[in-house]
């Protein structure tokens, strides 16, 4: 079995079935066509699977055009029927790993794509996790399912967790997208690691192995912990800065002319994305497990869960200062978007924003370029509206949740009453105008 698969795997005969066509399965699909595997997409929503069938893109980092061209070669075809998953050689989950209401893992997704893979398994398949979970879900979660009807993992099928790497935006801003980001791959067996080494070999730069899955697992969020606690770190300098009057960019930008030793972060309205708000709980709910209260990490997420409210005081400040109340004011919200340039608004701090400004009486008006639609935490869908000066000039104040490009910060600061500016966007204008506005 394992050499039959990866003679396959290195005559890119092996076909490919991902689970999950979001913002991580969509691009790895995509990518995986383009090197020559045939791919099969799996997809509860019908509607994305027509869209990939007709060579649509709903996500920002694959463009329609290639698409198109994988369809027109046949090396991509998406399906909503899981019974097709015997058709695959290699099958990579890809769905979400959110949090339940009392922040703990919900592991629903990964559970029911798991059922389906145990449901149509055959001898010979690769199973690949790379939605990003705690340790030990490989091994505990996964493994038992697709073993209960006598297939052995590592002789019969095989099993492994590489962690995703998608940073929504990547592509165009940073340089970085699936094909030059370093893959972990850790395997049940050694073979299971050798067979997605091999796999992922065709579709980036660099493998990175590790010795088991749950040393990737944890990995991942270690990634995304690092970046959160550090954020939570600049959040509490910002808070502190306000209050001694001091302005926090500046002191971020003085410290960055270090050439060792500091690694640059900065503040902002809170975290945003499907990761770095979400990662670090999987951690602190499995160290509950071992009797270790991960109180660094807890207190990282209580600090950048602050920053909403203190976006809210700000706005306050700045109402206060042209002698108006937030209760009837009209507040411009500019990016609905978690980051900048896309349109993606998964976990969002303007939302929390939205809701704390409208509970004290404020008109919140959402702009964003790159969003149309947005659906608020209690499933309330709202529309974006363009700006415009007539806007700008008919707000009371005007928030910089997201620092898009597309926005012109000039106009926005010459024409709206009031600015605050949650990421710094404003810090080119000088002069009489810089009086407008409140830099968080």
């Amino acid at each position: 079995m394992f050499h039959t698969l990866m003679n396959r795997i290195h005559g890119r005969e092996a076909r490919v079935g991902v689970i999950g066509l979001g913002y991580v399965g969509l691009p790895l699909a995509e990518r995986a066509g383009r090197v020559g595997f045939p791919v099969l997409g799996f997809d509860v929503s019908a509607e994305r699977v027509a869209q990939v069938n007709r060579g649509e893109s709903y996500i920002g980092d694959v463009s329609g055009e290639a698409l198109s061209a994988l369809r027109a070669t046949g090396h991509l075809e998406a399906t909503t029927d899981m019974s097709r998953l015997r058709e695959c050689d290699i099958l990579v989950i890809c769905v979400p790993t959110p949090l339940n209401a009392t922040r703990e893992p919900d592991m629903r997704y990964v559970e029911a794509a798991s059922d389906e893979i145990a449901a149509y398994i055959r001898p010979g398949q690769l199973v690949i996790l790379e939605s990003t979970t705690y340790p030990g879900t490989t091994r505990e979660l996964i493994k038992p399912r697709i073993e209960r009807d006598g297939l052995q993992v590592g002789e019969q099928i095989f099993l492994a967790f590489s962690p995703e790497r998608i940073d929504p935006g990547q592509t165009s801003s940073k340089g970085f997208s699936v094909e030059n980001t370093p893959k972990v791959v850790g395997g049940v067996t050694s073979q299971c690691t050798e067979l997605a080494s091999a796999f992922y070999g065709y579709i980036t730069t660099r493998v990175v192995p590790v010795s088991s899955p749950d040393v990737a697992e944890l990995t991942k969020l270690f990634e995304n912990i690092f970046r959160a606690v550090n954020i939570a770190l600049v959040n509490e300098l910002a808070l502190l800065c306000d209050r001694m009057g001091i302005n926090v960019w500046e002191v971020i930008e003085a410290a960055a002319t270090k050439p060792y030793g500091f690694m640059k972060f900065t503040p902002g309205p809170g975290l945003g994305g499907h990761c770095i708000p979400i990662d670090p709980f999987y951690l602190t709910w499995k160290a509950r497990a071992y009797d270790l209260t991960t109180r660094f990490i807890e207190l990282a997420g209580e600090i950048n869960t602050q920053m909403p409210r203190h976006v809210h005081d700000l706005v306050t400040r700045a109402l206060n200062r042209a002698r108006k109340p937030l209760n009837g004011s009209a507040i411009l919200l500019l990016g609905i978007a978690y980051k900048p340039d896309v349109n993606d608004f998964r976990e969002s701090p303007a939302f929390k924003v939205y809701d704390l400004l409208t509970a004290d009486g404020a008109k919140v008006i959402p702009c964003d370029p790159h969003i149309d639609e947005f659906e608020l935490h209690d499933g309330r869908r709202m529309r974006t509206v363009p700006l415009s000066d007539e806007l700008l000039r008919a707000c009371d104040c005007a928030v910089i949740i997201t620092d898009h490009s597309a926005f012109d910060y000039q106009r926005i600061v010459e024409l709206a009453p009031a600015i605050v500016d949650t990421r710094n966007a404003t810090r080119s204008i000088r002069g009489p105008l810089r009086d407008k506005i409140t830099v968080l």
